[in-house]
């Protein structure tokens, strides 16, 4: 099974899907690892990227995804897949595949991401990663204001585990 974590910057994503891999004893992935080193430098700068930006990066999710599960492994990917069109180019098995949203609000994350050290992502981006974020319909919804083990345990409560 795959569970793809998203939600935007400084939502939880990245430790919320470690610490729930680890509760299954399955794989982590971070999409952040998929990036080019030219959106990784351009969203240092405080740039947002383009759709066009995109497309190479969630091209090599797509292969993952696709390999993953062929070989039948389970992997939480912690991914930002923030619209609707992205997640439908990630998702190819309805029944082997599940969505987590971690919702918050733009001023808890303006104030965790102030106090993030050693990420590429600008702080300054916030602002276009709400307004790029259409939010899932389906899936689990987790708050992003609740411990982060809650939120592993209501995931899990969600898949049956």
């Amino acid at each position: 099974m795959i569970v793809v974590v998203m939600g935007v910057s400084g939502s939880g994503k990245s430790t919320i899907g470690k610490l729930l891999a680890a509760s299954l004893n399955w794989e982590f992935s971070d999409a952040d690892d998929f990036h080019s080193l030219a959106n990784i430098e351009k969203m240092s700068r405080g740039i947002a990227l383009t759709d066009e930006d995109r497309m190479p990066w969630l091209s090599q999710l797509q292969k993952a995804i696709a390999l993953w599960l062929i070989e039948d492994k389970n992997v939480v990917l912690a991914c930002s897949a923030l619209k609707s069109s992205y997640r439908q180019m990630l998702w190819q098995d309805s029944e082997k595949m599940r969505l987590v949203y971690i919702k918050s609000s733009f001023e808890l994350l303006q104030k965790r991401l102030q106090q993030r050290q050693n990420h590429f992502m600008a702080q300054t981006l916030l602002k276009s990663q709400f307004d790029t974020l259409e939010e899932p319909k389906n899936g689990i919804t987790v708050d992003a204001n609740q411990p982060a083990i809650v939120s592993v345990q209501q995931i899990r409560e969600n898949l049956g585990f």
